[in-house]
């Protein structure tokens, strides 16, 4: 596991935490999914329907590893919470599902494209900037990158998600753009979507599409 400073075990242990109590609700909490789909099926049509894919954070596995999978990608998906994992692997079979720190990325080897779809709020943003680095010198071919964000300006900042506490950070998105940008990376399209991202409570999320440069 990767250390760049004293508070990333906290951090990890906290949301770890969080997602092993919430579990199947946070399946069950969605109500609208048709953004993260659309970026599924435009990362398929890239890769030709094949390739490498590192699905950072990727929950119990739906929607996005599954469309993946079940398109031919192979999908190495990791995630800070094990109940998460097990539903993963029961969800969206034929990928990997490795237990691990989010911005532990170092020997997973070589991708095609990384997707971070609303797993990157779970982070400070001050770990954000390496972990995009690092995800940058891992791939290859179309090297493209997808990032799914909650439309914000706040770090840290405590909510009640299923009722469980935990901490999340948000981007504008000019700054979201210039993380991403400054990392190395170019941006491709970026897109606000509104979705009720659990009953009765609408959200603006944020799609951005890049490749390294």
């Amino acid at each position: 596991m990767i250390c760049r400073n004293g508070m990333l075990t906290t951090v990890a242990t906290e949301q770890k935490a969080a997602f092993d109590e919430i579990g199947r609700r946070y399946d069950e909490s969605f109500v609208e999914r048709d953004a993260q789909l659309a970026e599924g099926t435009w990362l398929i049509e890239q890769l030709g329907g094949a390739g490498r894919v590192l699905d950072l954070g990727c929950g119990s596995g739906l929607p996005t590893a599954k469309q993946l999978v079940d398109a031919g990608i192979d999908v190495v998906g990791t995630d800070e919470s094990s109940v998460m994992l097990e539903l993963a692997q029961a969800q969206a079979p034929g990928g990997t599902y490795l237990h691990r720190d989010l911005r532990d990325v170092s020997d997973l080897g070589e991708f095609d494209a990384a997707v971070a779809f609303f797993s990157l709020i779970m982070l400070p943003k001050s770990d954000i900037p390496p972990l995009l680095r690092d995800l940058r010198d891992q791939l290859r071919g179309p090297r493209l990158l997808q990032v799914a964000m909650v439309l914000g300006d706040f770090d840290r900042f405590p909510i009640s998600f299923l009722g469980v506490p935990t901490e999340v950070c948000a981007y504008p998105p000019d700054e979201l753009r210039q993380v991403v940008e400054d990392a190395g990376f170019e941006t491709l399209e970026l897109r606000e979507v509104a979705a009720e991202a659990e009953p009765n409570r609408i959200e603006v999320q944020l799609y951005l599409r890049a490749k390294a440069g």
